[in-house]
C-alpha cells in the first residue's frame, strides 16, 4: 500500500521527519510529496526542499520525494496511492485535519487519510516556529536535521547553527535623563 505525506515541509522538521519514518513501518511505500502553492512566500524554493528531503530521508528504503500541484486527491490517483499520511499535534490541527480528510474523501471515495500522533518531543513543533527562531538569529539545529539548519542558517546569512550570536545592543538613554551644566 502507497501512502501520500503532503506538505509545504518549508523546512522539514525533526517532526516531519519522525512522521515520516514511523509511515515507512506502517507502508509499502510513503511518498513525500512537497506541495507548491502559489499563494505562499516560501523560504525555500520547492526543488530546494524536494532535496533537503531527499539527503534527511536517504536511509529510508521506501520513501520517496516528489512535488506536486494542484488537489492532493488528484496527485495520490496519479501515483496510486489511496492514502493520505498526516500528522497531529494538537486538538487544533485535527479540527483543521479532520475538515480536509472528510474534503478529500468527498473529491474522492477511495482515499483514506490516516492520522499519526506526533512524538510528544514534536508536539510543540512547526515549520513557522522554525522560521521564527532561526529569524532572529536564534539556534534550530534542533529542530531540523543537521543540514537543512546550516541551508536556514545561509538563507538568514545568521550565526551558524550551534553559536551563539552576539548580543549588540545600544541601550537607549532615559528619557528622564538630564545633563545638568
Amino acid at each position: 500500500m502507497i501512502a501520500i505525506y503532503p506538505g509545504s515541509f518549508d523546512p522539514i522538521t525533526l517532526g516531519h521527519l519522525d512522521i515520516i519514518e514511523r509511515g515507512c513501518k506502517l507502508f509499502e511505500r510513503v511518498i513525500v510529496a512537497v506541495l507548491c502553492n502559489p499563494e505562499k512566500s516560501p523560504l525555500f524554493p520547492v526543488q530546494e526542499r524536494v532535496e533537503q528531503i531527499r539527503r534527511c530521508t536517504q536511509h529510508l528504503e521506501n520513501v520517496e520525494v516528489d512535488s506536486f500541484v494542484g488537489l492532493t486527491v488528484d496527485y495520490a490517483k496519479l501515483r496510486n496511492a489511496k492514502v493520505l499520511l498526516r500528522g497531529l499535534r494538537a486538538v487544533s490541527d485535527f479540527e483543521k485535519e479532520l475538515q480536509m480528510a472528510h474534503t478529500n474523501h468527498t473529491l474522492w471515495d477511495e482515499i483514506e487519510t490516516v492520522f499519526l500522533a506526533t512524538s510528544n518531543e514534536y508536539s510543540f513543533l512547526s515549520s513557522s516556529v522554525v522560521k521564527e527562531i532561526a529569524k532572529f538569529g536564534g539556534s534550530v539545529d534542533h529542530l531540523v536535521p543537521q543540514q537543512v539548519a546550516l541551508d536556514i542558517c545561509q538563507c538568514y546569512a545568521e550565526t551558524p547553527p550551534g553559536a551563539t550570536p552576539p548580543i549588540i545592543m545600544n541601550p537607549p538613554t532615559p528619557l528622564n535623563h538630564f545633563q545638568v551644566e
